[in-house]
């Protein structure tokens, strides 16, 4: 029951993955806060000789849809320190009270600023909560359950994705154009769940531990192990705990030689997570939209793919600790690399690179299935595999610090090999 209310907080993360392309793609959402968009998707449907890959260009609702991603990290830096020096749950608390106050604040909004005040919000809120969501989750399972109970994280974020999903296509029918409000409000009702679920949550063994209660820790540790003979265990706990407090300067240490091949997979793993290109189901309402389908059948083919996420992730629940982590991982990594290679040449082949036609029904049809195959893969293992290896490798002293400096470490590195797009032409951008 821990480790299910601890990753009910991965609901804030995937309701808001699958809430906001949705949203953005609702016409009534459109024309009142972003109508320059709107009249060029009018003018795109009028004149299939238009840019379909370009009616989706305002730097106002790209600021929209990612504010959430930097307050994210933002949060990050005062989370990692909170988790270390207070009780796990206390971040997941704090986690899911803000992102209440951003659901509150989307739902009511009357302007923009309203709506990127109440991301802002909704990213510290995921901050949080995707900081110490896992690492509760790895510090209250057992070993032989580990892969299963972590990735339930996870599950939670699909099981987000595909009730967002189908709110949109619920909300979306509502007559008067107010529909988008209740997608964006409906985002509470997670949050309200891990507020709630945070009080009922007791401490880890690891943190009573690093905060100087060894008795408490060893009588929790036997109640969550269902088990009075727990000495090894606990004197393994004792001495990683020791370690950590002789730890004076983190931040610094964290850099030695010892922690050097924790922190690079701390690093790399998640950044190879992000770098999947996963973020494009965010946007897949849009991306169906763009690719021919109406407003109400592009949020049905987001509720496919959401579905076909569910489904996938229990592959990774009952397989995680039989099949192991690499195997996985590797067999993950062809599947996605395959379909995104079929998907981008048929909409290469059909679309174009200017984008002066239609695709045709039938390849936008391979498109969806083409999506739900890659999408198939990520929760089975790179996903839910993400979050787990860097919370299994890390030390006790240095854990929720990689945490933070994996996301820190992925954001920089990537944006380092990014194209200046500055002053460029949006035709000429392929040439970048």
């Amino acid at each position: 029951m821990a480790c299910l209310i601890a990753a009910t907080g991965g609901l804030l993360f995937g309701y808001d993955i699958g809430i906001s392309g949705g949203v953005t793609s609702m016409d009534p959402f459109l024309v009142r806060f972003f109508p320059s968009v709107y009249r060029k998707q009018q003018e795109a449907a009028a004149d299939r000789g238009g840019n379909q890959y370009c009616m989706f260009d305002s730097q106002l609702l790209t600021t929209f849809t990612s504010s959430i991603f930097l307050s994210t990290v933002v949060a990050s830096l005062l989370a990692a320190t909170f988790t270390r020096v207070a009780e796990r749950k206390w971040s997941m608390f704090g986690g899911g009270a803000t992102f209440l106050a951003g659901c509150v604040l989307n739902g009511a909004a009357e302007n923009v600023l309203m709506l990127i005040l109440g991301r802002v919000l909704l990213g510290c809120g995921v901050g949080f909560a995707s900081q110490s969501a896992p690492l509760y989750l790895s510090e209250m399972a057992p070993a032989r359950m580990r892969g299963m109970l972590n990735n339930g994280f996870n599950l939670m974020i699909t099981v987000g994705i595909l009730l967002a999903t189908l709110v949109n296509y619920g909300t979306q029918k509502i007559a008067g154009g107010w529909g988008w409000r209740l997608s964006l409000a409906l985002a509470a009702v997670p949050a309200i769940v891990i507020v709630v679920g945070s009080f009922f949550l007791h401490d880890t063994p690891n943190s009573l531990l690093e905060r100087g209660r060894p008795e408490e820790a060893k009588r929790m540790l036997r109640r969550v192990r269902g088990n009075e003979d727990v000495e090894d265990e606990y004197n393994d706990l004792v001495e990683a705990s020791a370690a950590s407090k002789a730890v004076t300067h983190p931040w610094r240490d964290i850099l030695r030689r010892p922690y050097r091949p924790q922190l690079v997979m701390a690093v790399a793993i998640p950044m190879c997570q992000q770098l999947t290109g996963i973020v494009l189901q965010t946007y897949a309402p849009v991306l169906f939209k763009t690719t021919g389908f109406g407003g109400s059948a592009s949020l049905m083919s987001a509720v496919i793919t959401g579905l076909v996420n569910l489904l996938a992730t229990f592959v990774s629940v009952f397989t995680v600790d039989r099949l192991g982590r690499r195997a996985l991982l590797l067999e993950d990594g062809l599947q996605m690399l395959l379909s995104m290679v079929v998907m981008g040449t048929l909409m290469g082949a059909t679309l174009g690179f200017t984008s002066t036609a239609a695709i045709p029904v039938a390849y936008a049809a391979a498109t969806v299935v083409l999506m739900c195959v890659y999408i198939a893969g990520f929760p089975w293992s790179w996903g839910p595999l993400g979050w787990l290896v860097p919370s299994e490798v890390m030390p006790l002293e240095v854990r929720a610090l990689l945490h933070l400096r994996r996301l820190l470490a992925a954001m920089t590195l990537f944006v380092a090999f990014l194209p200046e797009t500055k002053g460029v032409p949006i035709e000429d951008m392929a040439a970048v």
